[in-house]
């Protein structure tokens, strides 16, 4: 059994609590991606970044509150976080 099956298996059976966690920490992360963001200024690329992660963001959070399948809800968390952490890197590092 992968990483992602025991993630996914314990995911799903504790759904609501997990779904809450969720929700904090991928609105933390993207708000931490967005304004790493605008710290570097306010162009066309920042402004496509910053839509970037509040639309994944707003998915996740979406697919909770529409509660959809676990397996669903915990790939966009994933993608998410992912996603903020890679805007976060490349704004600290450029």
């Amino acid at each position: 059994m992968t990483l992602y099956a025991k993630i996914n298996t314990d995911f799903s059976e504790n759904y609501i609590g997990y779904s809450a966690l969720a929700i904090i920490a991928s609105t933390c992360l993207g708000s931490v991606a967005i304004m790493s963001t605008l710290m570097g200024g306010h162009g066309a690329i920042e402004m496509f970044t910053v839509f970037l992660s509040v639309a994944i963001c707003s998915a996740h959070n979406a697919a909770i509150l529409t509660v959809q399948k676990p397996k669903l809800v915990l790939d966009l968390l994933i993608t998410s976080l992912a996603i903020n952490s890679l805007i976060i890197l490349i704004n600290t590092l450029f």
